[in-house]
């Protein structure tokens, strides 16, 4: 049977939003998805929305149309990035539990599990990005510099999650044969380093980065 998909686009900003600005490489995203299960898309639905907050559900009406449209057609509904669904775990627990089923194109194979794992890790990593964002605010105030919004240093911190993004693609081919040879996230650490292979910033590898790494380029 060909399975059925309802697709769900989000973007953060309403400046991305009028720009297309991450909606068509989500969208790319689901065709590949599609294309490689020979899926056939129902509908799609695309969203401009802050995501913030455990309620997050409550802010979303597209999404809350394709979960319902999904689940009344026995569709699978398909997000191109965990990170487009929710940086926060609550929310996607709460997602697990509509009974929709659900996939994302950066985690396929992931099962609830993994996905759970996964959601952490955002969670974590958008703690992490605000965190900097108050540092880098709090280090301006300390060298008398005018401090604006916190939303003025948005463009340094996408392109950093774009850089970072960009080093894992790169990496993958390799991740995923380690990943094939049975080796723990551990023994990556070793056969990265061992091989001479840099971090992003030129520097050895650590479990922590090799996590998120892994994340990154979608490698289970």
């Amino acid at each position: 049977m060909v399975e059925r998909v309802v697709s769900y686009l989000r973007v953060s900003t309403k400046k991305q939003g009028r720009s297309g600005l991450g909606l068509e490489a989500q969208r790319e995203a689901v065709s590949r998805y599609m294309a490689s299960s020979g899926a056939t898309l129902m509908q799609e639905f695309e969203e401009v929305e802050t995501g913030k907050g455990s309620n997050a559900l409550d802010k979303r009406p597209k999404l809350r149309e394709a979960i319902a449209l999904a689940k009344k057609r026995r569709a699978v509904l398909v997000i191109a990035r965990l990170d487009r669904l929710a940086r926060n775990v609550h929310f996607v627990s709460g997602l697990m539990e509509t009974g929709v089923q659900f996939r994302c194109c950066d985690f396929p194979a992931a099962d609830r599990t993994m996905l759970h794992i996964y959601a952490v890790m955002a969670e974590a990593e958008g703690r992490r990005i605000s965190k900097n964002i108050s540092d880098a605010l709090q280090a301006k105030k300390r060298d008398g510099k005018p401090v604006g919004h916190a939303a003025s240093l948005q463009p340094h911190n996408t392109a950093r999650a774009e850089e970072a993004a960009s080093f894992a693609r790169k990496l993958r081919p390799t991740l995923k044969a380690y990943r094939a040879a049975q080796l723990s996230q551990r023994d990556i650490v070793e056969a990265l380093n061992g091989a001479g292979i840099p971090t992003a910033k030129g520097g050895q590898w650590s479990l922590v980065q090799v996590q998120r790494v892994l994340a990154r380029a979608g490698v289970a």
